[in-house]
């Protein structure tokens, strides 16, 4: 019975001093906040976005999943990038398109035959 005692004893010693460390007894006060991770291999800002800029983004975990606000972030970020490219292919096509049609337009030119080159 004393043994028993004496483990309950020594439990409550234990249990109070992790208590007390963790909460904030001691000569070092509470335990300090930790610092959030963040995400470290960012986009880079000075070039477009490529395949290996998106294979090679990590996201950092938080207490729920990822940061939403670096998730937020990163996918802003591709869907302007998208959007520019979008805008310029559409831009090419329009282009490309002219180009053929005033093609097109020379090589009927130069098919028909002139009035003046036909001899009655």
């Amino acid at each position: 019975m004393v043994m028993f005692l004496f483990l309950v004893v020594a439990l409550a010693v234990v249990v109070a001093a992790v208590t007390l460390a963790v909460v904030g007894g001691g000569d070092n006060g509470p335990l300090p906040e930790a610092a959030p991770e963040r995400l470290r291999d960012t986009l880079p800002p000075d070039r477009p976005v490529n395949r290996a800029d998106v294979d090679g983004l990590r996201f950092p975990l938080a207490a729920r999943g990822y940061r939403m606000a670096d998730v937020d972030d990163a996918l802003g970020r591709l869907g302007a990038e998208l959007s520019e490219r979008d805008a310029r292919i559409a831009d090419l096509e329009s282009a490309l398109a002219g180009a053929r049609a005033a093609a097109a337009h020379i090589s009927m030119d130069k098919s028909a035959p002139h009035r003046e080159d036909e001899q009655p």
